[in-house]
Parts: C-alpha cells; sequence; structure tokens
C-alpha cells in the first residue's frame, strides 16, 4: 500500500473520530448554542470536510485511482435509479419514525439524539440554508471518503474477497460516528455496510450520496418542530394527569 493511502487511512481512523468526539464533547458541555454558534458548527464542518475530501482526491489521482476505481461514474443507470429510490424511501421513513419515537419521550429521556438535536438542528430560514449546505457536504464529502477512498483502496486485494472493501469502509464509518456510543457504532456499522454493498452492486456511489442527504435533511429540518411539539405534547399530557 502507498505511503500516502497508509497515512489517510490513519487519520480516517483514527484522528477523525477523535477530533468529532471532542468537538461533540464541547457541544454537550454548552447549555444552549444560538444561531451563530451554530452557523460557525456548520462552516468548520463544511470547511473541514471539502478539505479532507480533496487531499484524498489528489493523492487518488496522483496515484492512478480513476472515476471508476472511486466509484464516481455510473455505469448501471437503471441500478443506480432503483437503489437511490428504495434507500431514499427507507431511510427518510425511518428518520421520520425514529424522531416521531423520540418527540413522544420526555426531554430528560430523550439521550445523546436528543441532546445534539437540540444545540445542531436549525432553528431559522438563515440555519436552515446554511444546514442544507452542511447536509449536501456530508453527503458527498463522506461517501467519497468512506465508499469511494476506502472502500476503492481495499478492493483490490485480496482477490479471493472481492467484499472486503465493503467491510473496512463500513468498518471506518462507524468508527467516524464513535461519539454516538455503542449502538450508534453498531448502527452506523450497518448502515455503511449496506451503501457499501449498494456501491459494490451499482459501481456508484450516486445512490448513497442521494440517500445521505435526503436522511439527514429530513432529520435536521423535521427534527427541531417534531422535538419541539413534542415537548409541548409532553407537558400538555403532564397537566392532564394532575
Amino acid at each position: 500500500m502507498p505511503w500516502d493511502f497508509f497515512l489517510l487511512l490513519v487519520v480516517l481512523g483514527a484522528v477523525v473520530p477523535w477530533r468529532a468526539a471532542v468537538r461533540v464533547r464541547r457541544l454537550l458541555e454548552q447549555p444552549q448554542l444560538g444561531t451563530a454558534d451554530r452557523l460557525a458548527l456548520y462552516a468548520s464542518t463544511i470547511a473541514f470536510q471539502w478539505a479532507a475530501a480533496a487531499i484524498v482526491l489528489w493523492r487518488c489521482f496522483a496515484r492512478h485511482l480513476g472515476a471508476v476505481d472511486l466509484a464516481l461514474a455510473i455505469p448501471h443507470p437503471r441500478r443506480v435509479i432503483f437503489a437511490a429510490t428504495v434507500l431514499v424511501a427507507v431511510f427518510t421513513a425511518n428518520q421520520m419514525i425514529a424522531l416521531r419515537r423520540l418527540a413522544q419521550l420526555p426531554e430528560d429521556r430523550r439521550g445523546f439524539l436528543g441532546d445534539m438535536a437540540r444545540r445542531i438542528f436549525p432553528r431559522n430560514a438563515v440555519e436552515a440554508l446554511a444546514f442544507f449546505a452542511l447536509v449536501a457536504t456530508v453527503a458527498l464529502c463522506e461517501e467519497f471518503l468512506y465508499r469511494g477512498f476506502v472502500q476503492g483502496v481495499f478492493d483490490s486485494f485480496p482477490r479471493g474477497f472481492p467484499l472486503l472493501g465493503a467491510i473496512v469502509s463500513a468498518v471506518f464509518f462507524s468508527v467516524a460516528h464513535v461519539y454516538q456510543g455503542k449502538r450508534g457504532l453498531v448502527v452506523t456499522f450497518l448502515v455503511g455496510l449496506l451503501f457499501a454493498m449498494v456501491r459494490f452492486w451499482t459501481g456508484s456511489l450516486a445512490p448513497g450520496v442521494i440517500a445521505h442527504f435526503a436522511a439527514d435533511l429530513v432529520a435536521g429540518l423535521g427534527g427541531g418542530r417534531l422535538l419541539s411539539s413534542g415537548t409541548s405534547a409532553e407537558g400538555t399530557g403532564d397537566n392532564q394527569g394532575h
């Protein structure tokens, strides 16, 4: 394996998860975030992810990995359309169901997801626009980094195990979300494995990018509204109960 690929894998497998965990811990230590704080968070994340993707793309082209190797092409359009449609339907529905269930819980029982949602989900039109750019960046860059680069690097060996790239990319993707806890690790591994298998079947990142974008956008734009209404409903229920 080339030295630069090895170094990039170390960064993605160790530095990125550590950085994410530190940022999340600092976020959770803050009692509240204002518009300026959220916009700064969105902007810094966008800048970091595009910088990381640009560096990886540069080294891939320098090592003669092309669009096909990185799944940046669309060799099977019908498969891509079918996979994207199914993934979007499944993941957006799952997000809405999960958010509705979370909204029904008392605020002090919503755990990590509730705490993060209360801090980072957009609250107004300006934040929503910036969040849209954030979600587009995350979908494009994370799919390229994990399903494009990591999976592409490991797809070539060993010859007797062609799905090694899918498994390794799912592990890297899961570790990058270690801040979500044990349950989050398992969920993101399974999601990453599914997206990696779709990439393997279609030869393209497009279905994963589209589904990733749709699921995160639904969570961000719909989550704040649902959680707010859930809190109100909870208060009403308590009054009726007494």
